[in-house]
């Protein structure tokens, strides 16, 4: 894994395509800070918000807005007005915008899904994703309740990592651990990969970008590329395409004004 500093004389990264998505505006556990910390120092022909950008679901249960949510917001907007092509595909946490397909706002088109073209021509659909989560769609109260759960898992996260900082250990996701480690979280992973990578081949693309599950990667499901842009809840992460066509998942380290490309995981075989 390597890592590049963001230097005063060269403050701005520019891609081709930026992919962002489960960033949970609306949450305490949403690190919008961070992600606005992040578009301070980078940015992108093309932006795709790729759904839960807004948590409705926590909005309604508790009102939660401070000052860097706001801040986010004005920022994709300045992004907007200064020439960046935004497109916003809502997700179940914003869902709804759902009813606001084919608007644009504030420089921003709504759009129930899309097909971005890469520099070598080919086709990724890109899609929240949640409408091929099972729970989801069949057991809306135990999805609730599961986002209840994970919030509680994100505040005991930070109580341990408090402590982690104090000793001088880095950063540990019990989150992450648990889907890599937890049977039935890996078989739900693959699940929704191979069920994304099926509707890629629906519509006649060679790859899906999507968000919803917090799990950033990079790898091929039967001949399908399948990228998964991560999250801004706890891994930090975004999705960018290099003007040669390269695509790269990047975690934004604020402490260290560092990016952090992420090395993509071994392909599956098909």
């Amino acid at each position: 894994m390597g890592s590049y500093d963001v230097s005063d004389e060269s403050p701005e990264r520019r891609f081709r395509t930026l992919f962002i998505s489960d960033v949970h505006l609306g949450a305490r556990g949403s690190q919008a800070d961070l992600l606005l910390d992040f578009l301070r120092y980078h940015d992108a022909d093309t932006i795709y918000l790729v759904g839960d950008i807004v948590d409705g679901w926590a909005l309604k249960s508790s009102w939660h807005w401070p000052q860097s949510h706001n801040d986010l917001v004005q920022k994709l907007l300045r992004k907007a007005r200064k020439g960046a092509k935004i497109i916003y595909i809502p997700g179940n946490h914003d869902e709804f915008l759902r009813n606001y397909y084919g608007t644009h706002f504030g420089g921003i088109d709504v759009v129930e899904n899309t097909v971005h073209t890469g520099v070598d021509g080919k086709r990724y659909l890109v899609i929240h994703g949640d409408i091929f989560d099972l729970v989801v769609q069949n057991a809306r109260w135990l999805a609730h309740l599961g986002d209840k759960a994970y919030d509680f898992a994100i505040q005991m996260n930070r109580f341990v990592n408090f402590f982690r900082r104090m000793f001088g250990v880095p950063y540990w996701s019990l989150s992450q651990w648990a889907k890599q480690k937890v049977k039935n979280a890996v078989n739900y992973i693959g699940a929704f990969e191979q069920a994304l990578a099926a509707e890629a081949r629906r519509h006649e693309a060679d790859g899906v970008i999507c968000g919803h599950i917090h799990y950033a990667v990079i790898r091929d499901e039967a001949g399908i590329r399948y990228m998964n842009c991560g999250d801004w809840v706890e891994s930090c992460t975004a999705l960018v395409e290099h003007d040669d066509g390269h695509f790269e998942i990047i975690t934004w380290a604020d402490q260290l004004r560092k990016a952090v490309p992420v090395a993509p995981v071994a392909v599956r075989a098909a």
